[in-house]
């Protein structure tokens, strides 16, 4: 005869719901500074709330996304195709589009093959999970971006984290794996998305040829930015075919939205095949594809976008660390200022915020614990007098909250 069944008290999923209240407090006191509705924007003045700002936390880095020619771009191909593919690249959704764009985008970057995604995060979680199986081992910097972090949790490998930056750290994890029959993938940010540090890929490559390692590097800060074609981390360092994989992502220096991955041709069709978050989800919609074209050849014809940029990120910088801020370790357009601790972090940022600059605020575990940041993005488009506003803006603030003298 069966068991009765004795009823148990039943927990609700939504339980932790009302748990969940840290941010209800700073909305009430008017100091969440997340989700910040933009209603307008011309160049890099947007309004919020009724009121213009500069924006300094976007991560359009050749200033892009304002060029009436890349907003043109999109038109011919809405008209032709449609506002969208209806349907993934594997049934539908292949458009001729999309085949010219990555074979262009193969040729830039010095790869076999390209294979473009629908964001940049679906891009992370297709690569990893395609290529990892149980028997794999991963590699990561403690603070790669949270897409590669739930790409390895998709695949079945193995993850080992080393502390950011430290090269002695990973090369004993290697050492640890060394004669086990196991796949091995180094996986690093190109750029760091917080500090804006650059990732030491000549010791990486180094460690990687010792043990028997792929390289995946994630540009997706570094695209069109670094290198003296922005081709990114592997051409700032003279090491492109050292670079198994690169990924990246469409929505910063390429102006648009969408991801890619670039390598050998027979691996990048090996994704092609298997990665369940390219197989089931919808393709680019044409337009995006063609502004993202558009921009490419902007990005290799007019090299004067880089140029305008570098010299901003300089001036910037330098204005900063001559007043005595602290911008961590940032190489990049990405430039964190360091703050402390939370409180004094919101403080400062809503200081700046209500004078005019559209900056965030990023606390743990986006960074260390009592290591609070303005998180600020320079773009080719920043005049010099807009930057000159920020440091006289940031001066104030930051001797107001003791984080200068």
């Amino acid at each position: 005869m069966a068991e009765p069944i004795v009823a148990t008290e039943s927990v609700d999923i939504f339980d932790k719901v009302p748990l969940f209240q840290r941010a209800a407090p700073l909305r009430e006191a008017g100091l969440f500074p997340y989700f910040k509705a933009l209603t307008a924007q011309s160049g890099n003045n947007v309004t919020v709330d009724g009121r213009s700002m500069l924006m300094m936390c976007s991560n359009d880095y050749l200033g892009l996304s304002q060029d009436r020619r890349v907003q043109e771009a999109g038109m011919p191909a809405l008209k032709e195709f449609g506002t969208s593919c209806t349907g993934s690249r594997f049934l539908n959704g292949t458009l001729g589009l999309h085949e010219m764009f990555e074979r262009d985008l193969a040729e830039f970057l010095h790869k076999e093959a390209v294979l473009t995604f629908s964001t940049g995060f679906l891009g992370s979680l297709g690569v990893l999970a395609a290529l990892i199986d149980r028997h794999d081992v991963m590699y990561f910097d403690r603070e790669n971006h949270a897409s590669l972090y739930d790409g390895a949790r998709l695949s079945y490998g193995q993850l080992r984290k080393f502390r950011h930056g430290d090269m002695d750290h990973l090369e004993s994890l290697l050492k640890r794996d060394a004669g086990k029959p196991i796949g091995r993938l180094i996986v690093t940010d190109g750029v760091f998305s917080m500090s804006g540090e650059i990732a030491n890929l000549p010791r990486i490559v180094e460690l990687a040829r010792q043990y028997g390692a792929r390289i995946l590097v994630d540009d997706a800060h570094s695209t069109g930015v670094l290198g003296p074609n922005g081709r990114g981390t592997a051409e700032h360092y003279g090491l492109e075919d050292e670079i198994d994989l690169t990924i990246g992502t469409f929505s910063k220096a390429f102006a648009s939205v969408g991801g890619f991955v670039g390598g050998g041709a027979d691996v990048v069709d090996f994704i092609k095949l298997r990665a369940r978050p390219f197989i089931f989800t919808a393709a680019l919609p044409p337009a995006q594809v063609a502004i993202t074209h558009k921009a490419l050849e902007l990005m290799r014809a007019e090299p004067i976008h880089r140029e305008r940029l570098w010299r901003r990120v300089s001036h910037f910088r330098c204005g900063l660390v001559g007043l005595g801020f602290d911008t961590l370790a940032s190489a990049g357009p990405i430039v964190p200022v360091l703050i402390g601790m939370q409180d004094r972090t919101i403080a400062f940022w809503k200081d700046i915020f209500d004078d005019g600059i559209f900056a965030m605020p990023a606390f743990p575990p986006a960074v260390p614990e009592g290591e609070g940041i303005i998180r600020m993005a320079v773009n080719g488009s920043h005049s010099f007098e807009e930057i000159d506003r920020v440091l006289a803006v940031f001066a104030d603030a930051g001797r107001k909250h003791g984080v200068i003298d």
